[in-house]
């Protein structure tokens, strides 16, 4: 099964049919959390526990503003992230898209976008990625699939991917741009440590 993706509209893959809509959030994980570091683990089954989890990562990426949430951001360590790139600024729910044990099987061009991130709140910075990817994945129902997307929609694949890698995006940066980011990440912790 092939699903050609356009930047404006991936493959939508709706919440779980036999499992109530979860109202509940996760905890997301702050950077420099372990376990943002740390590898995940292939998924051997899809039962009816991931799908609770899947619905709650949904639940969280939306109530947080997201366009992405992998599941070590919310400190299980499995190869699995959600993400909807369509939904609208209004904060209207677009297309939610589930990838299991994705792999990047192609990818072609570079593109420099701006990049932000749940695990690291108040900052972003431009990376460079490429333009273009096709990801190999299995659906929440089991079914293996491949999306070729351009855009947000490939940046956030790599991005989600770059999690379950261990990989935060602030990981990519230039040493010179990765030491700015350390000395502003600690002004910004403290002031939100002096709120609390």
């Amino acid at each position: 099964m092939r699903n050609i993706v356009s930047v404006c509209r991936p493959l939508a893959l709706p919440f779980h049919k036999e499992t109530t809509y979860i109202k509940h959030m996760k905890k997301i994980l702050v950077y420099p959390d372990e376990i943002l570091r740390t590898k995940a683990k292939p998924i051997k089954n899809i039962d009816g526990e991931l799908q609770k989890l899947i619905d709650e990562m949904a639940e969280t990426m939306y109530k947080a503003k997201g366009v992405g949430l992998a599941a070590n951001q919310v400190g299980v360590l499995k190869r699995l992230f959600v993400m909807d790139v369509t939904q609208g600024e209004d904060g209207k729910r677009g297309e939610l898209v589930v990838l299991i044990n994705p792999k990047i099987i192609g990818c072609e061009g570079q593109e420099v976008m701006e990049e932000g991130c749940l695990s690291v709140p108040d900052f972003s910075a431009k990376l460079k990625r490429p333009a273009t990817i096709c990801v190999k994945a299995f659906d929440r129902e089991g079914n293996e699939i491949e999306l070729e997307g351009s855009g947000l929609f490939a940046r956030c694949v790599q991005h989600e991917l770059d999690h379950l890698d261990g990989i935060c995006f602030v990981d990519r940066l230039s040493p010179i741009k990765k030491a700015m980011f350390r000395k502003r990440w600690q002004k910004i912790r403290a002031e939100k440590e002096q709120k609390v």
